[in-house]
């Protein structure tokens, strides 16, 4: 980690001189918080260097771990369900073919590709308690008083597999969603990956794009298959923490181009 912010921290410094030298660097967040550094004499300062690569390295870290752990989830789905990826395999070949690369244009002709994210999402949110929120007064709620105060941890896990919400809540059927309306934009309180209101991720657009361009590239331009000896009754689908909820073991699988 240590390592990491060092290389950050080598980020700022560039931005901090190319902001000294030109006012038009500004329009860049590290120089819009850099204002709030103060001048270090007359001036105390805001936000300290630390405080600052940190908070870089949250937002890199924030945008790439949690792709990258949900591609992998959707990833390991699909090959421990093999009649739903050669549905998502199929579409994917008759909308887009093997003549040209997918395209973000591509996303939203592909409604299955679509149902296998949110699928993927259901099961596995990558924040899997969403960012701890705040009580601003004192609130009742369902009969309970809430403090001013309360730090509230929001369990769209659980919500995601909820037998009450969901039919077969722990199966991967991308199928439920593609006659249903529910969608993961903070409408509907079943379904929140990205959580909800003013304090949903401001990510949510690029994540969305993201999610189905990698995803829908990896299977567009490779046949995919287990590692020899592993089967897809005996992959190994365990969880752990860290920045988002990963698999406890890396996905292991063998790519074959597919011819053009």
């Amino acid at each position: 980690m240590l390592e990491v912010l060092e290389v950050v921290g080598s980020f700022v410094k560039e931005r901090r001189c190319m902001s000294e030298k030109n006012e038009r660097t500004k329009t860049k967040i590290s120089c819009v918080l850099l204002e709030f550094e103060g001048n270090g004499k007359d001036e105390p300062t805001k936000i300290s260097d630390t405080n600052l690569n940190i908070f870089i390295l949250e937002l890199f870290m924030g945008a790439t771990e949690t792709t990258n752990s949900t591609v992998e989830w959707a990833m390991t789905e699909l090959l421990t369900n093999p009649t739903t990826m050669k549905k998502v395999r199929d579409e994917i070949t008759q909308v887009v073919g093997h003549k040209r690369s997918f395209e973000e244009s591509d996303i939203d002709n592909l409604p299955y590709l679509r149902a296998v994210i949110k699928e993927t999402l259901r099961l596995h949110p990558p924040i899997p308690l969403l960012v701890p929120r705040s009580v601003i007064k004192d609130t009742e709620l369902m009969g309970y008083i809430i403090p001013q105060g309360t730090q509230v941890f929001v369990n769209v896990w659980g919500l995601g597999r909820d037998p009450a919400s969901w039919d077969a809540p722990l199966a991967f059927k991308p199928e439920r969603f593609l006659d249903s309306t529910v969608d993961y934009r903070g409408q509907n309180f079943e379904f929140l990956p990205f959580g909800a209101g003013r304090r949903i991720c401001p990510g949510l657009p690029l994540g969305n794009q993201m999610l189905h361009l990698v995803l829908g590239s990896l299977i567009q331009s490779f046949e995919w298959s287990l590692e020899d000896g592993v089967t897809p009754e005996t992959l190994d689908k365990s969880d752990k923490m860290g920045m988002s909820l990963r698999k406890a073991f890396l996905l292991k699988a063998v790519p074959k181009p597919v011819c053009l």
